[in-house]
Parts: C-alpha cells; structure tokens; sequence
C-alpha cells in the first residue's frame, strides 16, 4: 500500500465526516449559524485532523470561511455532489426513478456543482488536501445515479483546473466491477465500509473493513486507497441494522479499533461522522441514519470521545 502521508503531502492524522445540520436545520433550507459552525470546528478540532465535505453550498463555504478567518488547524477533503442523471429502478431507498425533466435538471445542477468545486478548491488552496467528485453515485441501491462516463467527464473537467488529488467516494464494491473505468481518472480510490450494514457482530467489524479495503488494493496494487467513510450507530430501529448492534458502547469498540489499525497501517480513514443528523433518514426517532454522529445533535460527546474513550 502506497504511504498516504507522502501522497497528500500531509501528516498522518484522525479524519472525520463533518456537516453541521442541527434540529430545525437540513440542506437547502435553514443552514447552521456562524456561532454554531465555529462551535463545532472548535470541538472537532480538539480530536481531528481533518475533515471532510461532501458538497459545495453555503454551509461547506461558511465552514472554509471560519477555518480560515480563525486560523482552526484542520485540513479539509471537500466533495461536488452528484444528484441522479438516470433512473435507478433497483434502489434500495424510497425512490430512484424521476422524470426526464428532474434528471435534466438534475445534470445542469451537477455541472454547478463541478464549477464551484473547481472555484472553491483555487480559493482555499491552504485548507484543502484532497477533492471528490461524486459521493455513493455508483453503488447498486443508490438514489441519485451517476453513468460511470459522465463522471469521468467531471473528473477530467476538476483534474484540468485542480491540483489537489481527485477521487470518486463509493462503496468498496462497485469499485471491484463498475467503476473500475475511473481508476486510471482518480489520483487515489476512496471506499465506504460500514460492517453494521453488513450485519457484521461487533466481533468482526474491523476484519471485515480490513478485507474491504484488501480487496481494492489487491485489485489496484499500484492506487493508493483511502477509507472516506466507516462508522458504526448508536441507535436503529431493526431496518437494515439490528437493533442490538447499536450501542454507545458499540461505537466505542469499533472507533478505537479502527483508529488504532489506521495509525499502525497509515491509513487515511475519515469516522462518519462528527454529530448526529436528525433530518436524515424517516420521521423514526430511532432511524439509524440519524445516529451516527461520535456528538449528539446536542453537542454533548458519546461514549467514544469520553474520558478514557479515545485512545486511537
């Protein structure tokens, strides 16, 4: 595996999901304020090295403004979010099929998109290491699918402006099959691995990321790998994750175990993710897509980040 402290030309750190969304607050409508973002990059801050951004909005540009106006030592990935340009009858969520005209639509938003990424990462050139283009775009049960082709059209448009290293942030599995055309177009390979999706016991979650990320490197020995995503919930509703699974003390085990590995390994693995979300996911309290944050939407810290609980 290719070192990825020389890679990025950054020091070996913790990396964690960041978005800021609070009770009231969800993307494309009320956004945090600058009090709460400083707030929470103060905190992340205290524990993190870098963070990462999955779109280019109003909340991710507020978030570059207060790091770089109060001088907070975070780098930062940031990404241009994809929303769907097909129809994905096969997805595992409420809906992947729209109409010709929202998937036209649709196309013209990502192509902003790509441009501001673009913009963003000359104009933050200090605070950002790392860009992505595309966030779970590929993989089988996604909402918002992205042909492979297009994709490489954004990538080729960001790696003639960019000079920060490029990727595409999926699943490890499409990336052994379909997106194995955007290899030889990423700077590195970002992978997602969540072993509790996978009905993997507490047990056996690191080996299970462990051989995900085995996989991808033995297929591309010569790309280097990053973990863009892995985490583990605190609550769930029996959907998709048992409800044993999730535990505060659960997300500890797994949290230090992973980071651990990560820093004997020098592998770059970004927690999903700093807080919990509440607007996520359905109206179930205990949705587990709400409950993945190593915060409460409060701001109060889980077990994980308890004294005595971070130990990576």
């Amino acid at each position: 595996m290719l070192n990825y402290p020389s890679f990025f030309g950054v020091k070996a750190g913790q990396a964690v999901c960041y978005s800021g969304y609070r009770r009231g607050q969800r993307p494309g409508e009320a956004i945090p304020s600058r009090a709460e973002v400083l707030e929470d990059l103060v905190l992340v801050a205290q524990h993190f090295d870098y963070i990462r951004l999955y779109s280019i909005d109003d909340h991710t540009e507020m978030v570059l403004d207060i790091l770089s106006e109060n001088q907070i030592d975070l780098k930062v990935m940031i990404g241009a979010y994809l929303e769907a340009e097909v129809n994905n009858p096969h997805c595992g969520w409420d809906s992947g099929v729209y109409s010709e005209e929202v998937l036209l639509a649709n196309r013209d938003k990502n192509q902003d998109q790509v441009q501001a990424l673009i913009r963003v990462a000359e104009q933050y050139s200090d605070l950002i290491f790392a860009l992505a283009v595309g966030n779970e775009a590929c993989v089988s049960w996604t909402d918002h699918l992205v042909p492979v082709e297009q994709i490489i059209n954004y990538l080729t448009q960001v790696k003639n402006h960019c000079h920060q290293p490029v990727t595409v942030c999926d699943n490890y599995v499409p990336w052994l099959g379909p997106m194995e055309p955007l290899v030889a177009c990423v700077d590195f390979i970002a992978i997602h691995s969540y072993p509790a999706w996978e009905y993997t016991d507490l047990d056996q979650a690191l080996s299970l990321t462990q051989s995900d990320l085995e996989k991808v490197t033995a297929k591309y020995p010569n790309k280097p790998v990053v973990i863009t995503e892995a985490g583990w919930p605190t609550r769930a509703n029996g959907k998709g994750i048992p409800v044993n699974f999730a535990h505060p003390m659960a997300q500890k085990t797994y949290f230090q175990a992973i980071s651990r590995w990560a820093k004997k390994q020098e592998v770059l693995v970004f927690w999903f993710e700093a807080f919990d979300e509440p607007w996520k996911g359905s109206e179930d309290p205990d949705e587990p897509e709400k409950h993945w944050g190593l915060y409460t939407v409060d701001r109060m810290p889980k077990r994980a980040l308890t004294k005595g609980g971070y130990k990576p």
